[in-house]
């Protein structure tokens, strides 16, 4: 007996994604929230089960453009070898607002090129029990209180954008800042 062909769209597919974000933020928040310390944090960007690939907390400006807060960088070729959750150092020891930001880029390290803003969005929000536009919000306030942040700049294109333009399979480009397009590196409007 044949089973009957699935006549699938990208938009069953791009449910199917927003299914599995909304899931994924679902168990980090079952499993470490809804309070995210230094800990909580830590924890859940080793488990496997939320974050798809090794994940490491480093606090550096190394790679960040200015304005931006976070990005995940690569340790090496492969998905698979980790990566590095770069988070500027202005934000080192602040665990109260780490979480928003922390969970901005997991979208990023899991679904690499497939991910946008929308996804890091959801994510963030059904991690902390807040409406996505007040997460992004939120978000937009902390991209721009790092000393120096640029003045928003519509012209400027977001490196999440730029990774979704021209993606490579890897989250080697992932935003740091809000990552809506027009978004100026890290500053919102």
């Amino acid at each position: 007996m044949q089973r009957e062909k699935l006549d699938l769209t990208e938009k069953d597919g791009y449910d199917a994604l927003k299914g599995h974000v909304y899931e994924r933020a679902l168990t980090a928040r079952q499993r470490y929230g809804p309070d995210f310390d230094e800990q909580a944090i830590r924890g859940m960007l080793r488990d496997a089960e939320v974050v798809r690939f090794p994940t490491e907390l480093v606090f550096d400006d190394a790679g960040l453009m200015p304005g931006e807060f976070a990005w995940p960088r690569p340790k090496g070729e492969r998905p698979t070898d980790g990566y590095q959750l770069v988070v500027h150092p202005y934000f080192a020891g602040r665990w109260e607002v780490l979480a928003l930001l922390v969970a901005y880029q997991v979208p990023a390290i899991n679904y690499l090129d497939v991910a946008t803003h929308e996804e890091a969005e959801l994510f963030g929000a059904t991690l902390l029990g807040m409406d996505v536009e007040a997460y992004y919000e939120r978000i937009c306030r902390l991209a721009d209180s790092i000393p120096g942040a640029p003045a928003h700049d519509p012209m400027l294109a977001s490196r999440f954008e730029e990774a979704m333009a021209g993606a490579t399979g890897s989250a080697t480009e992932t935003s740091g800042g809000c990552g809506k397009p027009g978004c100026g590196g890290g500053s919102c409007s």
